[in-house]
């Protein structure tokens, strides 16, 4: 892990995305016969009614029919560049990582973190293919890697903590309209525009921000 591992919070599991974070044991492959959503972006519908999610846009790393786990990529942190990250760890030549900010991923381990990157870097046993040329790596490694130019993916991004869901639970808010879902876009995850990425995400469904919040405000 790149950063110790934590407890969850424990928010009650029927709240958005705050289920019991899932074992990276099982965390691959072959999960089962609903991994439909991996790979995909969660979009929040507007009065979601928790403002830690209100606009957020979750890339979902991974779909089973006995878990789900993704991380928001619209939420950076106020003063916490990766940079300042890998400095408190002790990652030699910190100063040459990308200067960038971290996201917040969601309310599960927050302290616990995930760098998602292109598919041009990978470390055996370690590495999850995520989709669309995105993968997840979880190790003191891709840390190390990203102080090298000739190592390092071509994009990159550190996330703290994630959002995750009890069994059925995502299918239950998908049910409920909670959610749109959206093909991944790398510029999406991995750009600087946090403030625009939820507008950016309805758009790839043809959807105007303001018309559904409109809706949403008369529904």
């Amino acid at each position: 892990m790149i950063l110790p591992h934590m407890s969850s919070t424990g928010d009650p599991t029927s709240a958005p995305g705050r289920g019991p974070v899932p074992d990276d044991s099982r965390a691959g492959p072959g999960l089962g016969w609903f991994e439909g959503l991996a790979g995909k972006l969660l979009i929040a519908m507007p009065g979601i009614g928790d403002p830690r999610f209100e606009r957020a846009v979750i890339l979902m790393c991974v779909h089973a029919a006995d878990q789900a786990m993704g991380v928001t990529v619209n939420r950076p942190l106020d003063g916490v560049t990766l940079r300042s990250v890998m400095g408190k760890l002790g990652v030699d030549g910190a100063e040459a990582a990308p200067d960038q900010d971290v996201l917040s991923g969601g309310p599960v381990e927050r302290e616990r973190g995930f760098v998602l990157h292109t598919d041009d870097y990978e470390t055996l046993d370690s590495t999850l293919p995520i989709g669309s040329g995105i993968s997840m790596t979880a190790t003191r490694e891709v840390l190390d890697a990203l102080t090298d130019s000739d190592r390092r993916p071509h994009r990159s991004r550190l996330v703290l903590g994630c959002a995750s869901w009890a069994p059925g639970q995502l299918e239950g808010e998908l049910a409920q309209n909670v959610w749109l879902t959206a093909e991944v876009e790398a510029d999406i995850v991995f750009d600087d525009a946090h403030d625009t990425k939820w507008n950016r995400a309805l758009a790839r469904l043809g959807i105007s921000a303001d018309r559904l919040s409109a809706a949403a405000g008369h529904a």
